[in-house]
Formats: C-alpha cells, sequence, structure tokens
C-alpha cells in the first residue's frame, strides 16, 4: 500500500510537472502574436507562472531551485496585476494564480499538533487557487451566449479562451504538484474538516453547470435568453442553497463527533485522575521541566502537603527503582521505595515523568529488628562459644587432673602403702636400722603428696583466677637459700646472687618459683644447676641454668602449659605466679647443651 501510495505522489508531481510546461509553452506562443504591450498583455504572465510550476513539482526541490520559483512566481503576480487596467478579469486570475504559486507550501492554523492530525491546518494556496478558477470559468460562460453580445463586444473581450485555459491548467497543476496538501489529501489525513474542503470545487462547478444549463435552453429554442439566465440563476441559487444546506449538516455532524470526542475525553480524564486518587501508591505527576502537574491523595497523606512545591520543590528520586527517604512536613523521614520512569513523546523524547513512593517504613522496622536479633544471635554465638571453649578446657584440665593422679600421685601412695605393710608384717624381724630406714622413705612420701596437693590447691586458685599477690620488698638471696634448704640439694647447686638484690613480689609466691625451678632442673636436667639474679636498671633478673639436654622443640612452645614434664604443674605455676607479680618468664637453651629459665621482676627501692 505504501509503494502504490508513492507511486501516484510521483505521477501527480509529473502530471504537474508537464501542466507547467504547457502553460509556459502557452503563454509563450500568444505573446509571439499578441497585439498589445507585453507588460500589460494578460499572457505575459503566463511563461513565468508555468516555469514556476515546472521548478516547484518535484518533491526533492532544492532551495536555489524553489527560491527561483517563487521569485517567477510572483514577478507572473506583478504581470497580472499590470494587466488589470485592460483585462481586469484575466488580470486578476493571474495575479491570484501567481501568489499561489509563490504561496504553494505555506500552511496556516494547527501548529500545536503533530503533522499526522493536523486537521486544522489550511494551505494559502487553496483559497487563491479556488477564486482564480471561478473568474475563468465565470469568464468562459459568456462565449456560451455570443448572440445576445452586441457586434465588436464579443466574449474574447473578457478572457481569451487560450488564457483561460492555461489559467485553468495551472490551477490543476498546482493542486496535482502537492498531493499530499489541499483538497487532494485523502480523509486520514485531511481529518475533520476534508469534506467542506471536498466541496470547494462544487462551488466552481455550480455556476459553470447552471450557465451550461441556461445556453442549452437557449440554443435548443426552449427558452428565450433572458428566461434562460433568470432560469440558470434561480437553479445556480438553489444548488448553492443545498450545497450550503448540505455543508451545514456536515458542520452539525462535526460539530456533534467533536462534542462526543469531548466528552469522551472528559470521561477518560475523569477516569485516569479516579484511578490516580484510588492507587494506594503515592503518585506525583511532572512535566518534561520536572515541574508538578498532580498529585494522588496518598502523596498528600505521605508528605504532610496540600500543594506540592509551595514552599520549595520537591526532592525526586534518582531515574529507577531504589530506596529513598521522603521528608514530611512535619520534620519528620519517611523511608519509601521509590521509582522514577519517563514518559516518552512518539519521537521517544520525554514527555513527563511519574514518581512513585511505597511506605516501607513497616519493612525498615521489621529489618531493623531482624538485625537487632541477629545480633543478638551473634552476641549469644559468641558466649555459647566461650562457654564451650571453658568447657573444653575444663575437660581437657579435668583428663589431665586424671592422668596426673593415676600416675604420679599413685606412685607416692603406692609405695607408702607397700613400706608401711611391711613394717606391720615383719616389725619383730626388722632390725632398727631398717625399721628407720623405711619410716624415712614413708616420710619422704609422706612430704612428696603433701607438696603435691599443695601444688595442686595452688593450681585450683591459679586456675578460677583467685590468686593475688601482696608485693612487698623481698631479698632474693633469702628465699634462694631457703628453697635450697628445704629441697637439701646445696651441693648440686651453685648460687650467685648478691645480698642487695629484692624483688617487689610476694615472697611466697618467689619462693614457688625458685622451688619448682630448681626441682625442675634438678629432676629433669643435669647438676651442677646454677641459681643467679641480678639487677638490670628497674628490673631484677632471675636465671635457673642447668647442664642437661635442654628440652626438646616440640615441647617448647607448650612449656609453660599445665601438665608439662610428667606432673606438668611446676612451669605452670611459675608463669601464672610470675605474671601476678607483673613479671615475665621465658625459656632460652644454652650451648652447647642444657636448659635457663630466666625470670624478670620489677626491682624493690633502695
Amino acid at each position: 500500500m505504501q509503494i502504490a501510495a508513492h507511486d501516484v505522489g510521483r505521477l501527480s508531481r509529473l502530471l504537474a510537472a508537464c501542466a507547467g510546461i504547457g502553460v509556459a509553452v502557452i503563454g509563450g506562443t500568444g505573446l509571439l502574436g499578441a497585439p498589445e504591450p507585453l507588460p500589460t498583455s494578460p499572457g505575459a504572465a503566463l511563461p513565468a507562472a508555468g516555469l514556476a510550476l515546472f521548478l516547484l513539482a518535484p518533491a526533492g526541490a532544492g532551495r536555489i531551485r524553489r527560491g527561483i520559483a517563487y521569485v517567477l512566481a510572483v514577478l507572473a503576480a506583478a504581470l497580472g496585476a499590470l494587466a488589470l487596467p485592460q483585462h481586469p478579469a484575466a488580470g486578476v486570475a493571474t495575479l491570484l494564480s501567481g501568489l499561489a504559486l509563490a504561496t504553494l507550501d505555506m500552511q496556516v492554523g494547527g501548529r500545536s499538533q503533530p503533522e499526522s492530525v493536523r486537521s486544522g491546518r489550511y494551505r494559502v494556496a487553496d483559497p487563491l487557487l479556488a477564486g482564480a478558477s471561478i473568474i475563468t470559468l465565470v469568464a468562459l460562460v459568456p462565449r456560451m451566449f455570443t448572440f445576445t453580445f452586441p457586434d465588436g463586444r464579443g466574449p474574447d473581450s473578457v478572457m481569451p479562451a487560450p488564457h483561460a485555459g492555461a489559467l485553468l491548467a495551472l490551477a490543476a497543476g498546482a493542486l496535482l504538484a502537492r498531493p499530499e496538501a489541499g483538497p487532494l489529501r485523502t480523509a486520514a489525513v485531511a481529518g475533520p474538516g476534508v469534506k467542506v474542503r471536498r466541496a470547494l470545487p462544487v462551488v466552481i462547478a455550480v455556476p459553470v453547470i447552471a450557465a451550461l444549463v441556461s445556453a442549452l435552453a437557449v440554443r435548443t429554442g426552449i427558452s428565450r435568453p433572458a428566461a434562460a439566465i433568470s432560469t440558470g440563476a434561480i437553479l445556480a441559487a438553489l444548488a448553492v442553497l443545498a450545497l450550503v444546506g448540505f455543508l451545514v449538516r456536515s458542520l452539525e455532524r462535526a460539530d456533534r463527533k467533536q462534542r462526543a470526542l469531548v466528552d469522551e475525553l472528559h470521561e477518560r480524564r475523569d477516569f485516569a485522575d479516579t484511578l490516580l486518587q484510588s492507587m494506594n501508591e503515592a503518585v506525583m505527576v511532572l512535566d518534561a521541566n520536572f515541574r508538578v502537574i498532580d498529585v494522588n491523595r496518598r502523596w498528600r497523606e505521605l508528605t504532610g502537603l496540600d500543594t506540592p512545591g509551595a514552599d520549595a520543590p520537591p526532592r525526586l528520586p534518582p531515574a529507577g527503582t531504589g530506596d529513598w527517604v521522603v521528608h514530611r512536613a512535619d520534620g519528620t523521614d519517611v523511608p519509601v521505595l521509590a521509582t522514577m520512569a519517563t514518559i516518552p513523546d512518539p519521537s521517544g523524547a520525554p514527555r513527563g515523568y511519574v514518581a512513585t513512593y511505597v511506605d516501607i517504613t513497616d519493612r525498615k522496622r521489621a529489618e531493623t529488628e531482624l538485625s537487632d536479633r541477629a545480633a543478638e544471635l551473634t552476641v549469644s554465638n559468641e558466649r555459647l562459644r566461650e562457654a564451650n571453649t571453658r568447657l573444653e578446657s575444663a575437660l581437657a584440665f579435668k583428663n589431665d587432673l586424671t592422668s596426673m593422679l593415676t600416675h604420679d600421685v599413685a606412685q607416692p601412695v603406692s609405695s607408702i602403702a607397700s613400706l608401711a605393710e611391711l613394717l606391720h608384717a615383719d616389725w619383730a624381724d626388722l632390725p632398727d636400722d631398717i625399721r628407720l630406714e623405711l619410716v624415712q622413705k614413708i616420710d619422704k612420701n609422706t612430704h612428696r603428696l603433701i607438696r603435691m596437693m599443695n601444688d595442686l590447691q595452688l593450681l585450683f586458685r591459679l586456675d578460677t583466677g583467685s590468686v593475688t599477690a601482696r608485693r612487698t620488698p623481698v631479698p632474693v638471696l633469702e628465699v634462694v637459700t631457703a628453697v635450697l634448704a628445704e629441697l637439701g640439694c646445696g651441693a648440686d647447686v651453685e648460687v650467685r646472687v648478691d645480698e642487695e638484690v629484692s624483688a617487689l613480689a610476694d615472697r611466697q609466691h618467689v619462693w614457688h618459683v625458685v622451688r619448682n625451678l630448681v626441682s625442675n632442673a634438678l629432676k629433669y636436667g643435669e647438676a651442677p644447676v646454677e641459681v643467679r639474679a641480678g639487677r638490670q636498671g628497674e628490673t631484677v633478673v632471675l636465671v635457673v641454668e642447668d647442664t642437661g639436654p635442654g628440652i626438646p622443640e616440640e615441647l617448647v612452645p607448650g612449656l609453660f602449659d599445665r601438665f608439662m614434664r610428667g606432673s606438668g604443674l611446676g612451669l605452670f605455676i611459675v608463669r601464672h605466679l610470675v605474671e601476678a607479680n607483673g613479671g615475665s618468664v621465658r625459656y632460652e637453651r644454652t650451648e652447647p647443651h642444657g636448659a635457663r629459665l630466666v625470670v624478670t621482676l620489677e626491682a624493690a627501692s633502695i
């Protein structure tokens, strides 16, 4: 269908170009035999008008070509005006034709509508062409009444027939040059007023038909000329009245249709407004310049404003959908899910915008509560992990303690039981020296158990964190001497401690530290064991060093943990007691062999 319409348009413009050439040829031929001067001859304008039509006929005429055509059209109109004194009818028709060609592409009205629906837009050339055609046709009518003219006043004195034919061809060519505009437009393009415009040829044809009827009546002898002319005039008047009635009726139908369209438009607008106001989402409609056009009831409730933009332009969310905050009139903020959508026009350019807001206060509150519950759950899980860690530590402590009691405590108890049973069974047969030796062994194992129970009691206190240090100046040499005297190992230990060296610590804690370090060195190292202490700045450094094989590397990381080296309590107790007094303990390997344990305590003021 589109290809057929295109071909029809090309054929129409081709016929218009041919009409222009024909008019130019007729005008040129008439000028060759014209008896009067060229400026006052009505045929002088035809070549210029024909060339103007020829140049305007193609659809893609350039600016220069159109400019030349408009100049020729104005020239034709000017020559027609010059011919007015001698040839009024021909001059007026030529003037109107020239002006029609000069304004062939000029339209007025309906500029605010798109091209596809501009039914109220009119071409300026249409009434000019209609006037020229009517004048030309009316000028041809007297030729039908030749016998009624007196001698010397023939029809050629009104308008020559070739000139009239050229003007009619010019009008037809002007219409064919623009088939998409003027009376040749289709109803789909022209709109509701097409019937009125299409009635224009009827208006032109009415007087011609009336004149033909009158001429026919005269030539056939049916009526006299005067009666024929009167009859023709009456018929023309009746035809015009009928035409006017038809046009009035058409206009009334168009008016009713327009009112129906307006009512439908109002109904649709009322429906759209009702739909907008009944929506649960807050909606704001804006134009292309982001000016607020309308808002619904929910928007007013959400913002607390009656008129948007009364105090300041509303804050608009970014394009798309996302969380947004609406500032209410009372100063509070409302979290919303905002959507900013573009309303495009047929060309795709923004015609307006629609912003919608959904109140998500409850959702945000639920999210906050869920976050709080998650935080509480995280804290509870952390506490549970800590409790599990403590339980695992307690279970490990219990297992280690059970292992120690099974091996370390069972040995002295078993020894005491065996010795006591031997004394009880063979008391009478045993000599006194054997009895004394057995009793001494029982006493030694008993003291060993007592020390072990004391260490366990101290271990429990350390494990529960109930050990506190009462720090006072403690002479280190006195404590070392007391420990060696209790252990009875003076021959295996070399002491190098100055008498004036004093540590600021709990005396009983220092005693336990020295005793455990010396016992550990004698039990797991080799003699001689060296104990030395000295002051270094604001600290006292106590060193216990043996010459044994040293501690294996794999045991060093857990050296000061519980239950290391059999009983495992000594170094664990040392670490906790030293730390309780604000000091530290570390292990150092000696060369070529041996182990060195270094304790650092705060020095007492001199």
